[in-house]
């Protein structure tokens, strides 16, 4: 929290509330009637936003489906679905850094906000900037005639449909491997013991350190399980327990993180891609064995996830798309999938999010936590590691190899500079380019031809709005057209190029942090010359794209 209008604060939740609140009484019907979902994570002023938040729509005559105490993410989510309301609001910040405090939209459909409600919701805060009253107290909020108080029904509801996911209830509770958990000093302690309880799964050890909300993350520099080092103090607890397995949530519980322990006595910390892929061919395994429909199955990722999933879908027989970064995309195309006719088991992002079956159209934790658990004693039970499956899935679908970063940058206009450079050629340097004139009166797009000894044979730019997916077989882009099929965004960057050499390549911004992201990978029936090629690649994107060292 801090003072000024670009910031979080009582005033400017109070403003996004009450223009979330007009936009959605002039747009869902009965929205008043329907009401609102909220809840909070246990950051420093959490609680004061969520009783903000409420108060706007109380003030309006809406009813307000209020999560009294410390919840998870998916659960506003799975509430508003279960509750048939208007939206969901969810005060959390995630992962990110304990200064950090965030404000989470739902739509009626229970998945987050995507155009053109985004835009609907900014200028509706905008003609709303005058409080409408004080904040009412928690006991006020609590108390009201228009207040319902849901977090032990909606626990209870949710964990009866997790439990719907478990295929092996009779044997898990026989299972001797064992797990450490770490909720990295967030709400996720109370809802993993529940989801394992759900499973017929034995109790696992949590890390005391870590085990109850925190919002000062004291044990970790960022409370974010894809930071390096992030699990160091799980896995020690893990290795004075004579305990192989680490299964963590980040702090708002709706990311997943795995690692294990290897013979040699060193860990592993899978890949955000690598937990997909184990997770969505366990879905789909299970599907087909215990529960046999007439829908054709679907799966999802996003595109800067690995295409290892396309490669899964392809054998197994079933429909995979791909969608922009983020699961508001994921969550709503995998509801629309599901109206098109498909039964849309599975989706994820490499950022560690999971979604599972019909619980919640977005990410969740605490369901991928659990099936997880579940998979790795089957495995167990076949003296198979983790490891060792990810290796049967690699000979299965083919070698798969991310090579993924960021970089800081907290200068924008060196950012747009950068992707500038890219787009148009605006560099002294000489390098050989296309030349593809797209649009009468704007400059050509002037994209590099390659990348090291790797030849650029497609480029999608939903920036610009600009994708070409097979320059190789191309003489002229008369007649072709280059709309991208995914939609596009002038705010915010991102390109991605395929080379010859079988390996992707995706550069954007992000759209919390100063950074610039990346997201190479390469596949093909050698795991080494895989792993030689993406590494290769990854050490000339500073020097070669994105041009760091000048």
């Amino acid at each position: 929290m801090e003072a000024g209008f670009s910031r979080m604060n009582e005033l400017t939740v109070t403003q996004a509330s009450q223009g979330l609140c007009q936009y959605v009484q002039a747009t869902v019907p009965d929205a008043v009637a329907r009401g609102v979902v909220i809840g909070h994570d246990h950051r420093h002023h959490s609680r004061a936003f969520a009783e903000c938040t409420a108060t706007a729509f109380l003030r309006q005559g809406f009813r307000v489906h209020f999560h009294e105490v410390l919840v998870h993410t998916p659960l506003v989510p799975f509430a508003v679905k279960q509750l048939g309301a208007a939206c969901g609001v969810m005060i959390t910040a995630s992962h990110n850094p304990k200064a950090d405090n965030g404000y989470k939209v739902y739509w009626a459909n229970a998945s987050q906000i995507i155009p053109p409600h985004d835009s609907g919701i900014a200028q509706a805060i905008a003609a709303n900037q005058a409080p409408w009253g004080p904040r009412l107290s928690r006991d006020e909020i609590i108390h009201h005639a228009r207040c319902q108080v849901i977090s032990r029904s909606m626990t209870e509801a949710y964990f009866k449909q997790v439990a719907t996911l478990a295929s092996h209830l009779e044997a898990n509770p026989t299972t001797s491997l064992r797990f450490v958990y770490t909720p990295m000093h967030g709400v996720g302690t109370p809802y993993a013991e529940q989801a394992f309880a759900a499973f017929n799964l034995p109790p696992f050890v949590t890390v005391p350190e870590q085990a109850s909300p925190d919002p000062d993350f004291p044990t970790v520099k960022f409370p974010n399980p894809e930071e390096k080092g992030a699990l160091d103090l799980a896995m020690a607890t893990a290795s004075s327990h004579q305990i192989r397995l680490v299964l963590a949530n980040d702090p708002d519980a709706d990311r997943f993180a795995l690692a294990e322990c290897q013979p040699n006595g060193e860990w592993i910390v899978f890949t955000g891609d690598q937990i997909g892929t184990m997770l969505a061919h366990y879905v789909v395994t299970q599907t087909k064995a215990t529960n046999p429909v007439s829908k054709p199955l679907a799966i999802l990722n996003s595109t800067v996830s690995s295409k290892m999933l396309a490669a899964l879908a392809r054998k197994e027989g079933i429909h995979y798309e791909d969608t922009l970064t983020g699961f508001k995309w994921l969550g709503n195309r995998a509801l629309a999938l599901d109206e098109e006719g498909y039964n849309a088991i599975f989706a994820y992002e490499e950022a560690l999010g999971y979604m599972m079956g019909s619980v919640v159209p977005d990410k969740d934790g605490v369901t991928a936590l659990a099936l997880m658990a579940e998979m790795a004693c089957q495995l167990h039970e076949q003296n198979l590691t983790i490891s060792q499956h990810m290796e049967q899935l690699y000979e299965r679908y083919g070698y798969f190899v991310s090579g993924n970063g960021y970089y800081v940058c907290h200068n924008p206009a060196v950012i747009k500079k950068a992707f500038a450079a890219i787009r148009f050629g605006e560099t002294e340097r000489s390098v050989d380019r296309f030349y593809f004139q797209v649009r009468e009166g704007e400059p050509a797009l002037r994209y590099p031809k390659q990348l090291g000894l790797a030849r650029v044979v497609g480029i999608r730019d939903l920036t610009y709005g600009f994708e070409c997916p097979n320059l190789d077989l191309l003489t002229t882009l008369e007649g072709v057209d280059t709309t991208p099929k995914l939609p596009t965004s002038a705010g915010s960057e991102m390109i991605t190029f395929t080379f010859d050499n079988q390996c992707t390549l995706t550069l954007r911004t992000s759209g919390t942090e100063p950074k610039i992201k990346y997201y190479l990978e390469g596949s093909g029936t050698s795991r080494d010359a895989v792993q030689a090629c993406v590494d290769e690649m990854r050490g000339l994107i500073p020097i070669e794209l994105l041009r760091l060292d000048t």
